[in-house]
């Protein structure tokens, strides 16, 4: 019997994928190591025809949502853990949160994640993070939580939800929130998960004009279809409105920059939620929120941008 399937999508990535399933190897529990080569013309799939630890599997390109939910289909293990190409596990964290899962009966099992520089090697730690008494609420936030790198999942629960194409420049948000709905027994094992690896190759780092604008619209949709969802089951509580208060604001600041008319809406279902929100922001950018208003203050940075680019506003 599998204990834990890891779930690997790549694509073009063989300069850190051997590193990334390394990670995963010399185990005490029985893991199987699932790699899905999205269509990568690098050698990559040259190299998995060699390998005789893992489950290779081969598609055209059709994106990392397809991958993991391929990958997904095929788990055999009682829980599933996701791990991006590019990352690492840090020794015996799938070992750790495994016994962690079986003693507690536990549906999720999460920890916290560090950020490794690829240029240099250089390590830095990460806030650390408590035990979660509403994880929904955690993920609804801008609060400091453990990135997906650093969970394991129970597998019965993660193949009724499959990963959305309809929103996947942020399915893995949205996944995380579906997940949530489900209010599992969640466990946290304070230890360092594994490396979130910042290189110039990060996928995040190039969302840039129409590509940014449909991240935004498709992170705004991920929370009026789990607010709604709330909503209709009597389970908006008074943490989780405040919570996704809190994620919303900053997202109506980006929408402004090309819609402000969608963005003022935004900051009206804030107050609608959350009566008592109060603005994030400090120092003079914080009072001209406060005084001037919020599409006042907006039509102010579109002219300052204007005026000096981006580089000279800080927020």
């Amino acid at each position: 019997m599998v204990d834990v399937s890891i779930i690997i999508p790549t694509y073009n990535r063989l300069w850190c994928l051997p590193r990334a399933i390394s990670s995963c190897l010399n185990t005490k529990c029985n893991v199987e190591i699932i790699v899905v080569d999205d269509g990568s013309t690098d050698g990559t799939w040259d190299w998995l025809s060699t390998q005789t630890k893992i489950i290779a599997l081969y598609q055209q390109n059709q994106g990392q949502t397809y991958a993991i939910n391929r990958g997904v289909s095929i788990a055999s293990g009682k829980y599933i853990r996701f791990l991006d190409s590019d990352d690492f596990l840090t020794e015996s964290t799938i070992d750790d949160q495994f016994k962690v899962a079986e003693d507690n009966f536990a549906d999720l099992v999460y920890s916290k994640v560090d950020i490794y520089n690829n240029d240099n090697g250089q390590i830095f730690k990460s806030p650390g993070i408590e035990k979660w008494n509403d994880f929904l609420e955690i993920q609804l936030s801008n609060r400091p939580g453990s990135h997906f790198l650093g969970m394991l999942f129970k597998t019965n629960h993660v193949k009724n939800i499959p990963r959305r194409a309809d929103f996947a420049l942020r399915e893995d948000r949205m996944f995380l929130l579906e997940y949530g709905l489900l209010e599992p027994k969640t466990v946290f094992l304070d230890i360092c998960a594994g490396y979130w690896v910042k290189h110039n190759d990060q996928m995040q780092a190039n969302y840039q004009g129409l590509k940014a604008q449909v991240t935004n619209w498709q992170h705004l949709n991920i929370y009026k279809n789990i607010v709604q969802h709330l909503q209709s089951n009597n389970k908006l509580t008074q943490g989780r409105r405040n919570a996704v208060s809190e994620s919303l604001w900053p997202l109506a600041h980006w929408i402004a920059k090309a819609h402000l008319k969608e963005a003022i809406e935004i900051v009206k279902w804030i107050y609608e939620l959350n009566p008592d929100f109060q603005i994030p922001e400090t120092g003079l950018l914080g009072w001209c929120y406060r005084k001037l208003g919020f599409t006042t203050t907006e039509k102010i940075l579109v002219i300052r941008r204007l005026l000096f680019g981006n580089n000279f506003i800080r927020y």
